[in-house]
């Protein structure tokens, strides 16, 4: 990946801290996922300027970089609660945290373990259309919300969850 300097001194690069910090790493990471989609060398610069709507928010940011999953690519998911917004371009803190999740296929169901810090199995709910599992969650200001393509359909009745510790499993049988 190629870095391409912007003119600006490494004290202006953060944008006046923190909310250029987390601009910055929106932009890190969208980048990492068209770079793992097109192969190609990518640059660019992002910055937060407003946290939206007024609310105190705590912002999670992160991602998972995984490879070797049956094929060549590399796959890029982020996680957190900062996002882009779509219509204005403007990095936003939401109120719901997407969870780091990771798929474990095993000969007789299907694994999915979700990280939820403050949940427990009775504040999780799921819902299965086709092939794509929904799982969200709500315990005080703790919000959590999830899509997850499954690699085929499974019923809601043969799933199996359990949450401990802010570790969430989903035993999906086959």
């Amino acid at each position: 990946m190629s870095k391409k300097s912007s003119g600006k001194s490494k004290d202006d690069s953060f944008g006046g801290g923190l909310t250029g910090f987390l601009g910055g790493l929106t932009e890190l990471v969208e980048k990492l996922g068209e770079l793992a989609d097109k192969g190609k060398e990518l640059s660019g610069t992002g910055e937060l300027s407003n946290l939206g709507s007024g609310k105190q928010l705590k912002g999670v940011y992160g991602f998972n970089v995984k490879v070797g999953l049956g094929d060549d690519k590399v796959k890029v998911e982020p996680f957190g609660n900062i996002r882009r917004d779509t219509q204005t371009g403007e990095t936003v803190v939401q109120e719901v945290r997407e969870p780091m999740v990771d798929i474990f296929e095993e000969d007789d169901h299907l694994l999915i373990v979700a990280e939820m810090a403050g949940v427990g199995s009775d504040d999780v709910k799921l819902e299965v259309k086709d092939d794509v599992l929904t799982v969200w969650a709500e315990k005080g200001d703790k919000k959590y919300r999830k899509e997850v393509l499954l690699p085929g359909n499974f019923s809601r009745e043969k799933m199996e969850v359990s949450c401990n510790n802010g570790i969430l499993e989903i035993k999906c049988v086959k």
